[in-house]
């Protein structure tokens, strides 16, 4: 080897790391702008640290941990906390079971199955679908109060409504990905549109559907759980009246029944992918 090519090798093998900045790196000065808008920001805001860490403070979080630690358990409450919790349950369940059915229903105008389909409604429906999704649930049971009422249904719809968005564009993708072989058989012998889904699309793409119905049931349950806070019911109803009363005994054991019901739920949705991956 050539002893320049040697000494080149060398150096390139002992070469130090780059600095930390450099003042023709465009990216570390971005963050260093970053940086000094994120310390402005601060700047600006109207920190009371002498509060903050004052005795007088201290001495109010720790009466709040404790009240908070120790969970009411009281029959009376108990029993309202179970028909709460049921009330969660069966909202999630019944909306996701909703947005399950309307969202295969909207998947299927709002998909091409194959490459000479014109798909006429394809745009309009995912319109609709990204309408639908991009509004949150709290926000659609803030406004399905004004018409539902205070209570689950108004909840169970707004569930329902968002999940249908999620759910309709997951399932239309998930029909545009099948396999193309086995409905393209049925086409060429002249099987019905509607055979040809029946017989060869859904029977391929039912374990995919199940599982993003399963996975959103997942999500449902937590966002039935606060859905009360603006009066959807169930267990967020509950927590919200405990805490704007400053309930914190009440508010402990409604959160920590909220924590079992998504581990639970969780559980459940788990040990059903397992069995459907059999």
């Amino acid at each position: 080897m050539n002893p320049r090519t040697k000494s080149t090798a060398a150096n390139e093998a002992y070469r130090l790391p780059p600095k930390i900045f450099d003042a023709r790196c465009a990216a570390c000065w971005f963050m260093v702008g970053l940086a000094a808008l994120t310390a402005a920001s601060f700047l600006s805001l109207d920190l009371q640290w002498a509060k903050f860490l004052s005795v007088d403070s201290a001495q109010r979080m720790g009466k709040f941990l404790g009240e908070l630690l120790s969970p009411a358990a009281d029959s009376v409450f108990l029993q309202k906390l179970a028909m709460a919790s049921l009330e969660t349950i069966a909202m999630s369940v019944l909306g996701t079971l909703l947005a399950a059915i309307a969202g295969l229903a909207l998947a299927l105008p709002a998909s091409r199955t194959h490459a000479n389909d014109k798909a006429f409604w394809r745009v309009p429906t995912r319109l609709l679908l990204n309408g639908l999704r991009s509004i949150p649930e709290l926000v659609w049971a803030a406004l399905l109060i004004i018409s539902a009422g205070l209570g689950p249904f108004a909840g169970t719809l707004a569930l329902a409504l968002h999940t249908t968005g999620v759910l309709g564009r997951l399932f239309a993708e998930a029909i545009e990905n099948a396999p193309p072989g086995p409905a393209f058989a049925l086409r060429v012998q002249g099987v019905p549109a509607g055979r040809i889904f029946l017989y060869s699309t859904l029977a391929q793409i039912v374990p995919q559907l199940m599982s993003y119905t399963l996975y959103r049931w997942e999500n449902n349950i937590r966002a039935a759980a606060v859905l009360g806070v603006v009066g959807g019911g169930g267990l967020g109803q509950m927590l919200a009246f405990h805490m704007g009363l400053f309930h914190m005994n009440e508010t402990s054991s409604i959160l920590i029944t909220m924590i079992l019901l998504v581990a639970m739920v969780d559980l459940l949705s788990y040990l059903s992918r397992r069995l459907l991956q059999r």
